[in-house]
């Protein structure tokens, strides 16, 4: 009975309970709310309200919530740094620091001289108020990134923005908060200066270095998340022995592993999971617990300070998404996500508001009072409230409109034949990293033992192989089709499967040389590359694929005409920018072209540059600048095609000086109708009857007519 009557005793103490009473919100909040057609980020902050102890005070915000609270806006704003698109952001770095200024000025301008003239503050706690509306939160992101629209350019512009606005105000809220205590002299802004350099240098010059080390040595998913973390933190606090706020360490975290951490990748996944399922639900309830709406119905002060800030903070920053949005020629709805994702008010106007309310200009005499605490406190609320629905608006027409575009008419569909456990999760990796995920279809893996004595004994180790495969999978959220076959040999094996499942690609492991005698490829591929036309890619790496930080691609002349042409650009396209990479091309001058316009047109965000290689023999000349993390690739083709040349039979020759590298070896599509492909409208969508063959008699007919 006592057991009872001490969980009736609110607020409740029992840590079980607190975290079961937590648990059933994250659980239940998204249920209901959805139901509502409002975005469950709203439905965490109301419930917070409603259990606070400003509400039916069933749970205090105790320590707890402070410490989930800020791992969950440090989780927010790691995950806006690791999945910026950073190339976006190079190529249009420009438009998003004009917009950080337009978002941080407009608000920061207004805000100073409504303090001053309407509310009646002294010019120092006006300054104050102009930065808490000038900064603003991420607290949408999680919206933009359920969506799938997180990397689009006005995002990026958007996360740009967010530094820009936070990193202005935290540089004047420390020179008010320096020059009220008699601290800011000219000593002050060098030290800090100083810091600011000492700071952002280490971390850019070490941190990346130490990252490519520690994931080209462990493999452990679960050692990888717990490095990630220490370094989110790491950086976060030591940002605040810097003088700055630990949110913008956190995103600087996010912007040295972004290349990394593959946007696909199992440990990507992770990062994600653990953070939507619990560390940011945890930080929007403490930030409701926090609101006392009872306020506004005690003290009309209170009430008008809430009303100036609530109107003047999101006019100044709607009227500065709409000012971009039409220098930027964006489309109404992306005017919104920027909008949306620049209107919260959050953790840093905590922060600022604290500092006000702490800092005592005079004795008994604070810069602000508890008025502007609750206002701003209320004014979170509100401003969150805008913040998610203008950016759940935005981000679901965005994602329509995108699903309409998609690539239509993509037969893709990947098989990756297993044999060495050693090289499987490569192969894994590889092709989660060049498959569409807009089509999302399932990868084809496939173990194939031979229909004798030592194929059978060899039967558990295949499945054992696929399974492990199918978790590597489902850790990436990718799903993958597994099949085990007998067969009177290996060949036949992977060539019936790959009929069966209409597979448009093959990746596999280099063949290991047993014996002086045998051959380059080993009997199974070139088994394969006789018997098939697809493309098959082969696949040496001797690296993590997510540490590799070039890619370098050898073209040989008239590779433009074979079918397969924009098949292995596309693949290794999407290759590159989710890890970050640049890739190089090397190729006589027109393959070169039609591979640039090909890229500029279907995959604009790649960091793609050209070399001219006229010669093939040429590559051996590249290789004095390879490194370990450099990936070559070379596009080769079979007797018999357009492409091919005398001097692929040398290749093995000339392989061995690039043993120390991690090498792909590419036989692209050998059917279609090339010329048609040179045109780019359907660039994906080959005509698998018609042939060059075809072509050539249909030419000479029409002539021979004449």
């Amino acid at each position: 009975m006592q057991d009872w009557v001490y969980f009736l005793d609110f607020p409740i103490k029992d840590t079980t309970w607190i975290f079961f009473l937590v648990l059933c919100i994250i659980l239940f909040a998204p249920l209901v709310f959805n139901k509502l057609k409002i975005p469950h980020l709203i439905g965490m902050i109301l419930a917070g309200i409603l259990i606070g102890p400003h509400g039916l005070n069933i749970l205090l915000r105790d320590s707890s919530f402070e410490l989930f609270g800020k791992v969950g806006i440090f989780y927010i704003m790691f995950l806006a740094g690791l999945e910026m698109d950073l190339e976006g952001f190079r190529r249009t770095k420009g438009k998003g620091l004009l917009f950080g200024a337009l978002t941080f000025s407009t608000p920061f301008v207004s805000g100073l001289l409504v303090g001053h003239h309407v509310l009646f503050f002294s010019w120092g706690a006006s300054l104050l108020l102009a930065c808490i509306l000038a900064s603003h939160t991420l607290v949408a992101y999680p919206i933009a990134s359920r969506y799938g629209v997180n990397r689009r350019s006005v995002v990026t512009f958007s996360i740009a923005a967010t530094m820009v606005a936070l990193v202005a105000s935290l540089v004047i809220l420390a020179g008010i908060s320096n020059t009220l205590t008699g601290e800011a002299d000219w000593t002050f802004w060098v030290w800090f200066a100083v810091r600011c350099a000492i700071y952002f240098a280490s971390l850019f010059l070490i941190i990346p270095r130490l990252t490519r080390w520690f994931f080209q040595r462990y493999a452990d998913q679960v050692t990888l998340f717990t490095y990630v973390l220490t370094i989110v933190f790491f950086c976060g606090g030591m940002a605040e022995l810097c003088g700055l706020e630990g949110i913008l360490g956190a995103f600087v975290a996010g912007l040295i592993l972004n290349r990394f951490i593959p946007h696909v990748s199992p440990l990507m996944n992770r990062i994600e999971f653990v953070g939507n399922a619990l560390f940011i639900p945890y930080f929007l309830i403490g930030v409701g617990m926090l609101i006392n709406v009872s306020l506004l119905f005690q003290n009309l002060h209170t009430i008008w300070v809430v009303i100036v800030m609530i109107v003047v903070g999101t006019l100044t920053k709607w009227i500065a998404a709409f000012i971009a949005c039409t220098l930027f020629h964006k489309t109404k709805e992306e005017g919104w996500m920027m909008f949306g994702l620049t209107e919260a008010h959050a953790a840093g106007a905590l922060a600022m508001v604290m500092v006000g309310t702490n800092l005592e200009i005079e004795p008994g005499v604070y810069l602000m009072d508890d008025a502007v605490l609750n206002g701003v406190v209320i004014m979170i609320l509100f401003s969150c409230i805008i913040s998610s629905f203008a950016t759940d608006y935005a981000a679901r027409k965005m994602a329509i409109a995108e699903e309409e575009t998609s690539t239509a008419g993509d037969d893709e569909q990947i098989l990756i034949p297993m044999r060495d456990p050693d090289i499987m999760p490569q192969l894994i990796n590889l092709a989660i990293l060049m498959r569409n995920p807009k089509l999302d279809k399932s990868l084809l893996g496939l173990a194939v033992t031979t229909d004798d004595a030592q194929g059978m004994n060899n039967q558990s180790k295949a499945k054992q192989l696929l399974e492990s495969a199918a978790k590597i999978c489902q850790a990436a959220d990718v799903r993958i089709q597994t099949q085990y076959r007998l067969a009177t040999n290996i060949t036949n094996g992977i060539l019936h499967a790959m009929n069966e499942s209409e597979a448009s690609e093959i990746i596999l492991g280099m063949h290991r040389k047993r014996s002086m005698f045998d051959s380059f490829h080993g009997t199974l591929i070139n088994n394969l590359l006789s018997g098939m036309y697809r493309q098959m890619m082969i696949v040496k790496c001797l690296v993590p694929v997510n540490t590799l930080r070039n890619i370098r691609v050898f073209v040989p002349a008239k590779a433009e005409f074979e079918a397969g042409f924009h098949r292995w650009i596309d693949r290794l396209s999407r290759m590159a920018n989710q890890l970050g990479c640049r890739i190089i091309y090397f190729g006589p001058a027109a393959t070169l072209q039609r591979i640039a316009a090909y890229i500029q047109q279907f995959h604009d965000n790649t960091r793609a540059e050209y070399e001219d290689m006229d010669d093939w023999d040429d590559i051996m000349m590249q290789t004095t600048k390879l490194q370990e993390d450099h990936l070559c690739v070379f596009i080769l083709a079979r007797k018999g095609s357009i492409s091919y040349r005398s001097e692929f039979e040398n290749l093995p020759n000339q392989l061995r000086y690039f043993a120390e590298s991690s090498i792909i070896l590419v036989y692209p599509d050998q059917f279609g109708d090339p010329q048609e492909n040179l045109t780019f409208t359907s660039p994906r969508v080959h005509n698998q009857t018609d042939t060059l063959y075809s072509q050539i008699m249909r030419l000479l007919s029409n002539q021979l007519r004449k």
